[in-house]
Order: structure tokens, then C-alpha cells, then sequence
């Protein structure tokens, strides 16, 4: 029976590189909010983007159910930074009698400062595609918004290692 992903973890922690994994391993089908928004609005990050990065969540979340209605696995990539998030999403899927999994990528503050770097430097050589630029401003914005699961929250745990 086919399910829905969930991936959750902060902002280059690795999600859409573990997405891809799982995609691989369960043949389903990606949604991904940074390529929508990189394709309709090139991820600019003005005072709109956040209310159109809630709607674009709003319309993948029905897209999965349709999907998975129609026989295949889908992952959604897109953080699910806060607990709200998360029983927001769980709660729909139930109503919606879809089978869902959590899965949660932990990461360590050196490896989580390199990828930023990493990504910064990939983006300033100008192969960003969906990818933003995260400066110290978006940086101190997404740390206070992100609150990592309880363990209790997740069914699966993946730790990026160094």
C-alpha cells in the first residue's frame, strides 16, 4: 500500500539528498516546496514568500493524497520545522485516510555549519537551482522557527554523519 514521507530537519540538513534515497529505494514521487517556489517565483524572499510557501505546502499536501490514492508513494520535502507543522500535516493525512511515515534528520552543528557554507559557496558560483542563499538575518530567522521532534513525534531517525 503505498504511503506518504514526511521529512523533516532543518535547512541544509541534508533533506531533499535523503528524499532522494528513500525515493530510490521506494520508487515515489518528490513535492517539494523549494522547486515550486524556484520555478514559479526563483525562491526571491520577499515579505510574500512565506504566506506562498504556506499555500504551495497546502496544495502539495492534496496532491500527495491524490497520488497515493492512486497507487504510488510520495515524499514530501519540506522541513515541518515546528510541532504545529507536524500534527497539522498528520492530522489532515488521517482524516484523509492516508498511511503516512516521519522521518527525522538529526544533525550536528559542524556538519550543519559546513552544508550551509557548502551551499552558500555552491550558490555564489552560481549553481544554486532551488537552492537560497542563507545569510546570518535568514539564519537567525529559521534557527528560532525550527523545534526539533520529540522522539516519540518520528518513526524514523537518520543522523547525517561528519
Amino acid at each position: 500500500m503505498a504511503k506518504v514521507y514526511l521529512i523533516c530537519g532543518k535547512i541544509c540538513s541534508g533533506k531533499t539528498w535523503y528524499a532522494r534515497k528513500i525515493r530510490d529505494n521506494v520508487r515515489a514521487v518528490i513535492l517539494s516546496t523549494d522547486e515550486v517556489t524556484w520555478d514559479l517565483i526563483d525562491n526571491e524572499q520577499g515579505e510574500s514568500y512565506d504566506s506562498f510557501a504556506k499555500r504551495v505546502n497546502l496544495y502539495l499536501r492534496k496532491k500527495a493524497v491524490e497520488i497515493v490514492r492512486a497507487g504510488a508513494n510520495v515524499i514530501l520535502d519540506w522541513g515541518f520545522w515546528t510541532r504545529e507543522d507536524r500534527r497539522d500535516i498528520s492530522t489532515f493525512l488521517t482524516e484523509h485516510e492516508t498511511d503516512y511515515e516521519w522521518h527525522y534528520i538529526n544533525i550536528s552543528d559542524e556538519r550543519w555549519k559546513r552544508n550551509i557554507m557548502e551551499r552558500n559557496a555552491r550558490i555564489e558560483q552560481g549553481n544554486q537551482g532551488p537552492d537560497f542563499y542563507v545569510n546570518e538575518v535568514l539564519l537567525q530567522k529559521l534557527e528560532s522557527l525550527f523545534v526539533p521532534p520529540e522522539e516519540n513525534e518520528v518513526d524514523v531517525i537518520y543522523t547525517r554523519e561528519e
